[in-house]
């Protein structure tokens, strides 16, 4: 589906007859509301980070940016080939900035989809900096956040699926997150999604032929029985992606863990032997730890997130209150609590999901009758295998979580649920046998969701959101 572009700046323009155009237009052809910049307006940013380094890449797209590019490089090139790479100098008026290799795209065969080039420069901040200013003085604007991979996504170089995928290459900190990564890039994800689109294509199609068409004898007729047995087989489909995606997001994300417990319980030192380094103060002296200290590992291929805090007493100093309440704050937001003691008498209630609690026993080594329902470690020899082990058993992962496609962002599985509840309702008013065209209201519902997904609805609050988190000049 193409995405049209319409200037936001434009709209604002729009006599109230003309309006009332733009807005049939938006709702019969789909058009994009573009409301940052032209897209033709050449952009350019530094690709690589500023720091000083071997080589510098500085990036530059748009319809005129090959122009731009003859004007200040001294190579000559040839723009009736797809893909070229020269050698030459990049100058400034009549002053040499750099000795360059350019890497030189056209329309419509670089990752932008319009033309494009690579600048791979020396790697001073200086010299890069130069080159960004060569172009700003012929036309060209800095890039915002995201605005590369934008550009890919609305000239259907990518859907909106694997514009995430690209964010969550740069962002992977294992080598398992980033397998999963490269296979949403691939489009591997979205191709999950695409049969549940279809099906709900095909049914909606089936409805609106029997509302329109009322009288035809020769068309399949969509019964209460069939409606209700597609959206079945469709809620089934989604509860299958929705699981496998979860499992993904966890390899991605990793899994947050807070430690809490009583002062002295072995709190600090079991964070230190989790992590394998000093990370947190340990004394014998009541309150050492106040405020959160935290770090990650990586275990089987699951990064995990550790958070330290000061200890539950009564009788604590304004400075420990301040740092235990920082705590309780936090703990909504953890995967899982590990509950620390040194003697499973110390044990209270506590307010928290009980499906989030792992008991665990510090100084195993002290221990001689012990309790199924607890974990049993010991940081000052190091031995926290058990603990990590019950982590991996509750997180129930498998070895194909680790190498198949999935539906594996917040965004998508939000709207794979969204996507569910609506055809819940439809089984619901066919159920009721209620109208046709009032079954379909909950079935556009369902389909408009699954467009969200991929982007194919050119709803513009999801992309902003979902580009403003990239590093500028990706």
């Amino acid at each position: 589906m193409e995405k049209n572009v319409i200037s936001s700046s434009n709209i604002k323009t729009l006599n109230k007859d003309n309006l009332s155009i733009y807005l049939l237009l938006v709702e019969t052809l789909g058009v994009f509301i573009y409301n940052k910049h032209c897209m033709d307006e050449v952009i350019v940013a530094l690709a690589t980070p500023p720091l000083k380094s071997a080589l510098a890449i500085v990036r530059a797209s748009g319809e005129d940016c090959l122009k731009i590019l003859e004007e200040i490089y001294t190579a000559k090139l040839d723009l009736s080939k797809d893909k070229q790479v020269y050698f030459g100098y990049i100058k400034d008026e009549e002053e040499t900035i750099d000795q360059c290799v350019v890497i030189v795209y056209t329309k419509p065969h670089g990752y932008t989809g319009e033309n494009a080039c690579e600048i791979m420069c020396h790697g001073s901040v200086n010299i890069a900096n130069r080159i960004i200013e060569a172009f700003i003085k012929r036309g060209a604007r800095l890039a915002e956040r995201g605005e590369f991979s934008e550009r890919a996504y609305l000239n259907n170089k990518i859907d909106l699926m694997q514009a995430e995928a690209v964010n969550d290459l740069i962002d992977a900190k294992t080598k398992e997150a980033q397998n999963l990564a490269l296979l949403g890039l691939k489009g591997d994800n979205s191709k999950l999604v695409k049969p549940l689109r279809n099906k709900l294509a095909d049914l909606l199609a089936l409805l609106e032929v029997n509302i329109d068409f009322p009288e035809y004898e020769d068309i399949e007729v969509a019964n209460v029985d069939k409606i209700i047995k597609e959206a079945k087989k469709m809620i089934n489909l989604i509860d299958n992606l929705v699981q496998d995606g979860l499992k993904a997001k966890i390899i991605i994300e990793g899994v947050k863990v807070m430690l809490i417990g009583h002062t002295n319980v072995g709190k600090s030192s079991l964070l230190n032997a989790l992590l394998n380094e000093e990370k947190a103060i340990v004394t014998s002296i009541e309150g050492t730890t106040r405020d959160i200290v935290d770090g990650e590992m990586n275990y089987q291929g699951v990064t995990f997130h550790f958070y330290d805090t000061a200890g539950l007493r009564e009788n604590t100093s304004e400075i420990e209150l301040i740092g235990i309440k920082k705590a309780k704050k936090l703990m909504k937001e953890m995967d899982y609590i590990v509950y620390v003691l040194d003697d499973i008498n110390q044990e209270e209630p506590l307010h928290i999901d009980k499906k989030k609690i792992i008991k665990v026993v510090n100084k195993s080594e002290l221990v001689k009758n012990r309790n199924k329902d607890y974990i049993y470690v010991s940081a000052k020899k190091r031995d926290v295998k058990p603990l990590l082990d019950e982590l991996m058993k509750r997180l129930n992962l498998e070895k194909d979580n680790f190498k198949n496609p999935s539906i594996n962002n917040a965004r998508a599985i939000a709207l794979l649920n969204k996507t569910k509840n609506a055809l819940k309702q439809v089984i619901k008013d066919a159920t009721l046998n209620l109208p046709i065209d009032i079954i379909s209201v909950s079935l556009q519902e369902a389909y408009a969701c699954v467009l969200a997904i991929l982007g194919e609805d050119h709803d513009q609050g999801y992309e902003e959101e979902i580009f403003s988190r990239f590093c500028v000049g990706k």
